[in-house]
């Protein structure tokens, strides 16, 4: 099963950047992940590890994801090693002017089931709407997140000009 949302941030990519590329974060945006910590000593970048789980209805799914695709500012995907076949990706462009930026985000989630039958493939269908409404959530929230941060920081610069 994939599901996806996207959302327009009032920010940098660079700003967004910085919390979907942080670990330290997730548990702070993303709605429903009850677990996302690092495994190893590489906490992000290409080949950094995971274990995360993510609450759907009375069960908590996930396991072991590894990051196979970095590029800074712009896309980051994990493929899963150990526990429920999932596949993700956090795709940023940029939008807007240099005065008045916007960043498109995107989040893709694609999991199955493996060797289940049918049995897997309703389980997956009734568990879309809410993985679905979890995605819509998180992004929400990091828009939320990010936009916030943009503002303290705006006000900390004016602030600074007028006592220096």
């Amino acid at each position: 099963m994939r599901v996806a949302a996207q959302i327009d941030v009032n920010a940098p990519a660079d700003a967004v950047w910085a919390f979907v590329d942080d670990p330290g974060r997730y548990l702070h945006f993303m709605s429903g992940v009850t677990r996302w910590e690092v495994v190893g000593e590489q906490a992000s970048g290409l080949g950094a590890r995971y274990r995360m789980l993510m609450r759907v209805g009375s069960a908590e799914i996930g396991g072991l994801v590894e990051v196979v695709e970095h590029t800074p500012g712009c896309d980051m995907a994990w493929v899963s090693v150990v526990g429920i076949d999932q596949r993700g990706r956090w795709r940023l462009r940029s939008r807007g002017t240099e005065h008045a930026p916007r960043t498109h985000v995107e989040l893709r989630l694609s999991y199955g089931v493996a060797g289940a039958g049918v049995f897997g493939w309703v389980a997956e269908h009734v568990a879309a709407p809410t993985v679905r409404a979890h995605l819509r959530r998180s992004l929400h929230q990091l828009k939320r997140q990010v936009e916030h941060e943009q503002l303290r920081t705006a006000a900390a610069a004016r602030r600074a000009a007028r006592v220096g």
